[in-house]
């Protein structure tokens, strides 16, 4: 039997049609794949990777040679000096929170010029929960700057908030559960002028989550000192199980390192077990299934426009992350499609995700997707919080071809 057999006729008709539109785009998205790959295939060669630095180590990861270039890879691909590449990171936002706080002191200032950070963020921020812990207890402040209506840096109020006090900028380069659009890596350089223009030595950080190879440059290319993203997203090439990194200038690298473990011990330490093979090969593998994903948000966004759904970014908008954002302007039509999105996943397609309260989050959460790596969103997935506009968040996809089979089951499935 073949796949059509499964798709009705004006479907099948519909995605005939995007595919003719949408080819263009996908090659320039090949274009890019080539770009990123050759960066790091000579990350790889630059640093003479060897069959031997694939073996981990145990106890304390003591003369870990294998973990050493592993870091000076994702180091030289990245834009960085140095790096942290560890798979004691449990998350995105755990590196995200060691890179912040290692940077600040008491008396310090901590401003987001990108609006308020997101759910998971705030209470590692002291913006919400008890605050133990967080920035708070130690006298260091924590702010944010709105984003102008249309969803642009506000760039005058940066210039004026900006003091002597302030001594790390963050940029969030990825929208989170907001509306707005995700932040391109030109977007950023304007930011970071604007910083640089009022305050030249500031350290300026970047939650680059969603974001890696993206597009052809990274944001430490364009002036960024220090950015942090997880290992279950774009950088571990869907096959990472775990970790995340922190990459950037070589003394504030090493600063964070005593936050990550103890002063006087920093990077030194850490043992990596049976994680450098899997983390070696899922960053090779980054550009090709970072594309791929890219590649299927594409027609996620050209397929269900045709539909009459709202998306952001449109299909032919510049790409700067693996998200694609569709409004269902309902709640029962959101949860459908997300039923649909387990239904067409490969792992735990049986399930039926309903909406729960989570910690950390406002609203009632819906998350569907079946993953061969727990909460991978670089796995094709999609989630939202249930209010309006009732946005489903669409993330990731291993295989441009399971991101369309799964995104024409769910049409099927929710409109058909």
């Amino acid at each position: 039997m073949s796949y059509r057999d499964n798709f009705d006729k004006e479907l099948l008709e519909v995605v005939s049609e995007v595919d003719k539109k949408i080819q263009p785009k996908l090659s320039e998205i090949d274009e890019q794949i080539l770009e990123n790959q050759s960066k790091v295939l000579q990350a790889f060669q630059h640093n003479g990777v060897a069959e031997s630095h694939l073996n981990g180590s145990t106890g304390y990861g003591h003369t870990d040679e294998g973990r050493v270039i592993l870091e000076r890879v994702y180091a030289e691909a990245l834009g960085g000096e140095a790096a942290l590449v560890r798979p004691q990171f449990v998350s995105g936002t755990h590196a995200i929170g060691v890179a912040l706080l290692g940077l600040v002191r008491p008396g310090d200032e901590l401003l987001y010029i990108t609006g308020e950070p997101y759910d998971t963020l705030q209470e590692v921020l002291g913006l919400a929960g008890n605050g133990i812990g967080s920035p708070k207890e130690y006298g260091i402040d924590v702010d944010y700057i709105d984003l102008l209506k249309n969803g642009e840096a506000d760039l005058n109020t940066i210039k004026k908030r900006l003091s002597s006090k302030t001594k790390v900028v963050a940029i969030q380069r990825s929208r989170g559960y907001a509306t707005r659009e995700s932040f391109t890596v030109d977007k950023i350089k304007e930011m970071i002028d604007v910083v640089r223009s009022v305050l030249p030595d500031v350290w300026i950080f970047v939650d680059n989550a969603y974001g890696e190879f993206s597009e052809t440059i990274e944001p430490l290319d364009i002036g960024a000192d220090v950015m942090a993203g997880s290992l279950f997203k774009n950088a571990g090439g869907g096959i990472v199980p775990t970790g995340a990194y922190i990459v950037g200038r070589d003394d504030l690298i090493e600063m964070i390192s005593y936050r990550f473990t103890v002063p006087g011990l920093g990077g030194a330490e850490g043992a990596t077990g049976s994680f450098l093979s899997l983390a070696f090969e899922g960053f090779f593998m980054a550009p090709q299934v970072t594309g791929n994903a890219i590649k299927g948000a594409i027609f996620e966004a050209a397929l269900l426009e045709e539909l009459g759904l709202s998306v952001s970014p449109k299909w032919d908008d510049p790409r700067t992350d693996i998200v694609q954002t569709v409004n269902f302007g309902e709640k029962e039509s959101m949860i459908k499609f997300a039923e649909a999105i387990q239904r067409n996943s490969p792992i735990d397609s049986y399930v039926l995700p309903i909406p729960e309260e989570m910690a950390g989050y406002e609203d009632e959460i819906i998350m569907a997707g079946g993953t061969f790596i727990q909460g991978s969103t670089l796995e094709f997935s999609g989630d939202g919080p249930i209010r309006p506009p009732y946005t489903l968040y669409l993330q990731g996809g291993l295989t441009y071809a399971h991101i369309k089979l799964a995104i024409m089951g769910a049409a099927q499935y929710t409109f058909y």
